[in-house]
């Protein structure tokens, strides 16, 4: 006879549930109209920033962020809610990142975002670059259970320092430009 407590040990449901919330997450994007691939007919592995097809492939330039978001939630979580199994710590996480990703892909944020930073190229994302997007913090999530503080604390710096250096954005700059505009960034992204 199966123990109800080996029963919860060995649980799928987290798992389950966190691979619904993205099939969610999807259909909702298709439903407001978003473009299931890359609009101009091929996908890529690698779209090209500051074109109309910058987010529509299978990954971009702001794919290291969503990797952050993984390493960020976990901190986060491990912070507030380290009782709390690894499945369910995750669930939640995709649940923040496919909000995220749903909102940052409706007409508002989308018109927000090509105001206030130099992305007029900046259209959303593709179906598919959200999956990927989604899929890539699962990986830093997963990433920062397994490797030490510092060589995480190290990722987080490297790739934020990266996208810095090539693109003149990344996920701080990202947040500031969303949140609190600045002419100064503004005009120093520009000057690419």
């Amino acid at each position: 006879m199966l123990h109800i407590g080996a029963m919860r040990k060995t649980s799928h449901t987290p798992a389950l549930l966190t691979v619904i919330v993205i099939l969610l997450a999807l259909i909702i994007l298709l439903l407001m109209g978003r473009e299931p691939w890359c609009a101009c007919g091929h996908i890529d592995l690698w779209g090209t920033v500051n074109t109309s097809e910058g987010s529509q492939q299978l990954f971009d330039w702001y794919t290291p962020s969503h990797l952050l978001h993984g390493f960020i939630f976990f901190a986060i979580l491990w912070l507030v809610a380290r009782r709390v199994r690894f499945g369910w710590r995750l669930l939640i996480a995709t649940v923040a990142e496919a909000a995220w990703e749903v909102a940052e892909n409706t007409p508002a944020v989308i018109e927000h975002y090509r105001a206030v930073t130099i992305s007029l190229q900046y259209y959303g994302d593709s179906v598919l670059n959200s999956l990927m997007d989604m899929l890539t913090m699962v990986l830093g999530f997963m990433l920062a259970r397994v490797l030490p503080v510092w060589l995480s604390v190290a990722i987080v710096i490297g790739f934020e320092a990266l996208t810095i250096m090539i693109i003149r954005d990344g996920l701080a700059l990202n947040v500031i430009m969303l949140l609190w505009p600045l002419d100064m960034i503004r005009d120093w992204q520009a000057a690419l």
